[in-house]
């Protein structure tokens, strides 16, 4: 029988291509999170927006993400992720691109949006989480961390390169390299390597149908059923924790340009501790993704999700350093980074892979919600009282009772055994 060490080899050396072109797409999707500040000062000055209209476009496409995520939850189970995320791409690609023309018609405005919540709906973290969890077991935990880094790339490098872009080109030309440019790397990347789980037992029901003698083994996926999924006290832990996080972080990525700019420091200055924070999301998504391998989720995500109380903690503090403010942005992109990675194990541990697309959809749902409500909350506080500190502190609140959370989930369901003693279909 092979060891864990085995078969983790095993797996990375039959589905590496898979992994790369993932986390390569999750890193062109991620763009306008990362991006979004760095618009809000050209945009405000070309067309008078406020920060919390800025942070609109964010919402749209949160709200959107919010209704229909079960729904293309339910069209991965049922198509794959293949199927959904070429066009997605293509879309998202389009609409990224389209808004170097935006004139400051809101009605324009509202309806790029909406294009690119459409397009993120077939391209969320759902759909390429799905593609790793449906084909890795022994190293998911590294596999998803993997293809998570996608994100914490984008926040590295989307600082840096967009404000240069935009300082060099003008605001209009940076949407168009966004767009095409990354847009390309990603599109080419899933054509030639986004095959998975679902390509695999879809090919295996056509060659069942021709030879009942099928040529390969196909990844196992027994889990919960839907309503099961909907009775689960750790699912539901799960996807509050994952909410309240959606707020705070995504808030803070939005806004980390003014918000460093408030604390005094350069515009050149914030695009590089923005980006040395995406690499920090880097190392903890691979640091977290080999821990999830070794050690009890509830442990290593609960520990992992109370640390990034310490960024909000730094920020708060009065008259800091650029040293404090450069290590605050290092455990931001450290710690914060993993929810999505944390949240995609838990769940895929918690629920199994029968139906991972609708809840993990469901999940998104929560996602999305958390996602939209934050940059507009926190540009609200802003607009309101001149300052992020409100944010801040609630930030050290919500952090700590997320950890609470998954600190209190219980030991994962043993899929194998569940098997063996009802006979639970494979579907």
């Amino acid at each position: 029988m092979k060891t864990d060490k085995a078969r983790v080899a095993a797996e990375f050396s039959q589905h590496w291509t898979l992994v790369m072109a993932a986390g390569i797409a999750f890193s062109f999707t991620s763009v306008m999170t990362a991006a979004t500040g760095l618009f809000m000062g050209p945009l405000s000055e070309e067309f008078g927006w406020s920060r919390a209209f800025l942070s609109s476009g964010v919402t749209i496409a949160a709200i959107t993400t919010f209704l229909f995520s079960p729904l293309f939850g339910y069209f991965i189970d049922r198509i794959g992720t293949r199927r959904l995320a070429l066009p997605g791409l293509v879309l998202m690609m389009g609409t990224i691109a389209a808004m170097s023309m935006l004139s400051g018609s809101v009605i324009q405005w509202f309806a790029l949006w909406t294009l690119y919540a459409a397009a993120s709906l077939a391209t969320k973290s759902t759909v390429w989480t799905a593609a790793v969890a449906s084909v890795f077991n022994s190293g998911r935990g590294l596999a998803l961390g993997l293809t998570l880094s996608g994100s914490a790339v984008a926040q590295a490098i989307t600082p840096v390169l967009g404000n240069y872009l935009i300082e060099t080109q003008g605001w209009r030309a940076a949407f168009l390299w966004i767009g095409l440019g990354w847009g390309s790397l990603a599109l080419l990347s899933c054509v030639f390597w986004l095959f998975d789980g679902y390509d695999m037992k879809r090919n295996l029901a056509l060659e069942t149908a021709k030879n009942p003698e099928p040529a390969a083994p196909v990844p196992d996926m027994p889990g919960l059923t839907v309503p099961q999924a909907w009775r689960s006290s750790a699912l539901w832990r799960i996807a509050i924790s994952t909410f309240v996080m959606m707020v705070i972080t995504i808030a803070l990525v939005v806004h980390q340009f003014p918000i460093l700019l408030e604390t005094g420091v350069s515009r050149g200055q914030a695009a590089i501790y923005a980006g040395f924070a995406g690499l920090a999301g880097i190392a903890g998504k691979l640091i977290t993704g080999a821990l999830l391998d070794r050690f009890p989720a509830r442990w290593a995500g609960g520990i992992t999700l109370a640390l990034t109380s310490v960024t909000f903690v730094l920020l708060l503090l009065p008259d800091a350093s650029e040293l404090m403010i450069f290590l605050a942005m290092l455990v931001n992109g450290y710690a914060a980074g993993t929810k999505l990675q944390i949240a995609g194990y838990l769940t895929s541990a918690y629920a199994g892979m029968r139906n991972f697309g609708l809840i993990f959809g469901t999940m998104a749902s929560m996602i999305a919600a958390g996602s939209g409500l934050g940059p507009v909350i926190a540009g609200r506080v802003f607009d309101v009282y001149g300052t992020y500190d409100p944010f801040l502190m609630f930030g050290v609140i919500g952090t700590l009772f997320s950890s609470f959370l998954i600190f209190g989930l219980g030991d994962y369901p043993d899929w194998n055994a569940e098997k063996t003693e009802t006979g639970l279909a494979v579907v």
